[in-house]
């Protein structure tokens, strides 16, 4: 059974609303398998609606978190930690309702660049507390991932979007002090390349528990236009058995200046139909041939 793999919301629309629907088919049309939507914020998508859609388009779903510093695991306020909890729940609530079984994400919360919040020292008790909290908070929110039938895939980013986590050495240690099998890794190659002296031995490391993967390129464009090696990249998966669902999410601007900001997401400028499914095509031929070795 080839790896199913879907297209990010992000790179067809953000917010994505009901307006948007009709990308469900032509996602579907260039081959891909599921969409990767953002856990929609109250009152923003009828879920039920939205589920009748994916079905319609022969589409999947699997959901990526929105933490901020209002609900944020690791936040130093009390309060804040208690909404992050909260919303996982509310999370995993919405997956249930449109038949996704992932939740993925820096679930941990404490953004940095997309929070508009530079890096700061933190002291070595604040760190171990914040891991600590961390802890706490994904074993309580995975209650109502069991009650719900999903599982929480916790993502490493780079050290310039957290300083919370950012190898896979890391994301391991942290899935092993929470302790639950509804709490598993989730892994980027975008964040790799900064992060990790081999991605493929990253790979190989993380093992059976990872449970998402999204296949980036290093400068966040499209599969096959940068720096990754995704022969070896397919052949570390071939190698640890991976068959969940892999994302593409190549970021784009209207703007090509270097010194235009790129944290956030625009409006593509021309049709990518053809970049993205040329992409599809190169990824699915590298993992079909992940396992041959002759």
């Amino acid at each position: 059974m080839p790896n199913p793999i879907g297209l990010i919301s992000m790179q067809v629309a953000r917010p994505f609303t009901a307006e948007h629907f009709g990308w469900f088919e032509r996602i579907r049309a260039m081959g891909y398998d599921f969409i990767e939507l953002l856990v929609p914020e109250p009152d923003e998508l009828d879920l039920v609606e939205t589920r009748r859609a994916l079905a319609g388009a022969g589409l999947s779903v699997v959901l990526a978190a929105r933490v901020n510093l209002q609900r944020n695991l690791t936040g130093d306020d009390a309060g804040a930690r208690e909404a992050g909890v909260e919303y996982l729940r509310y999370a995993a609530d919405c997956a249930e309702a449109l038949g996704a079984c992932i939740i993925g994400g820096p679930l941990y919360g404490n953004p940095l660049v997309f929070a508009g919040r530079p890096p700061a020292p933190v002291p070595e008790d604040l760190r171990l507390r914040r891991q600590d909290w961390c802890v706490d908070g994904l074993r309580r929110a995975a209650d109502a991932a069991r009650d719900h039938g999903v599982v929480l895939a916790v993502e490493p980013l780079n050290r310039f979007e957290t300083d919370i986590l950012c190898t896979t050495r890391q994301g391991l240690e942290l899935i092993d002090r929470v302790g639950r099998p509804e709490v598993r890794l989730m892994l980027d190659t975008f964040h790799m390349h900064m992060e990790e002296a081999d991605i493929a031995e990253a790979i190989r490391l993380a093992g059976d528990r990872f449970v998402h993967f999204q296949a980036n390129e290093n400068h966040r464009g499209f599969v096959g236009t940068g720096a990754t090696d995704w022969v070896a990249v397919a052949r570390a998966l071939a190698d640890v058995g991976y068959q969940g669902p892999i994302s593409v999410e190549p970021f784009r601007r209207d703007d090509d200046r270097f010194g235009v900001p790129i944290a956030q997401w625009r409006p593509p400028h021309e049709d990518e139909t053809e970049k993205l499914t040329q992409s599809l095509a190169l990824l699915r031929g590298a993992l079909a041939m992940g396992g041959h070795r002759r």
